[in-house]
């Protein structure tokens, strides 16, 4: 299982974090070691002060594909899913000032968050005009559609195949929209897709 995250996705959520817009989708991976147990909280890691929530659509891959034209991507799924992106931001940051990975910052242990229901698109109509949100103690903090993405799913499929053979059963995270920020111990982080709950979370 291969999760496959894209950043700089959402103009907002670039702004917001005064980042250059890419020419083309930014890549980043996680190992299968950072998806959150289920049922389990997510716990502030000690080399970090400053983590951050990033909601994200979440695609499952269900067949085998290389070199997908976006014409035929729709082929590759058939369910939709929500999960967290966990950003030990400061880490981050230090990284991305000496032009190091993100790695340390994205991929340690519970730093994917999974939801824990998938829904068929076919249930969900359009999947480039999605609502999605993403509340902490009750309050919406981010809130976006899928028609704001840079790159749409068929095409993040189309180009990701370029680079890496999908697997079934690998997961794309699609990028975050604007509002992301700190998480403290006690917080509860609960999402939504279409108004159905796909997860939530306790932070430790």
């Amino acid at each position: 299982m291969k999760i496959i995250c894209v950043g700089r996705n959402y103009t907002e959520h670039i702004a917001e974090l005064a980042n250059e817009k890419p020419d083309e989708p930014v890549l980043f991976m996680k190992p299968d070691t950072s998806v959150l147990l289920k049922k389990q909280p997510f716990f502030i890691p000690d080399f970090s002060t400053d983590v951050h929530y990033e909601v994200e659509v979440l695609v499952r891959i269900n067949k085998i594909g290389k070199h997908i034209q976006p014409k035929f991507a729709h082929k590759y799924y058939e369910e939709i899913g929500l999960g967290i992106d966990f950003t030990a931001r400061d880490l981050q940051q230090k990284l991305k000032e000496k032009g190091l990975p993100w790695e340390k910052a994205k991929g340690f242990d519970g730093a994917a968050v999974i939801g824990s229901r998938w829904i068929n698109k076919a249930e969900l109509g359009d999947v480039d005009h999605l609502d999605f949100r993403l509340e902490k103690n009750e309050e919406v903090v981010q809130k976006s559609n899928t028609s704001r993405m840079l790159w749409k799913i068929d095409e993040l499929i189309a180009y990701l195949s370029t680079y890496f053979t999908l697997k079934i059963g690998d997961v794309i995270f699609t990028g975050t929209p604007a509002g992301v920020g700190p998480v403290a111990a006690e917080d509860q982080l609960t999402g939504f897709l279409q108004d159905k709950k796909m997860f939530s979370i306790k932070i430790k």
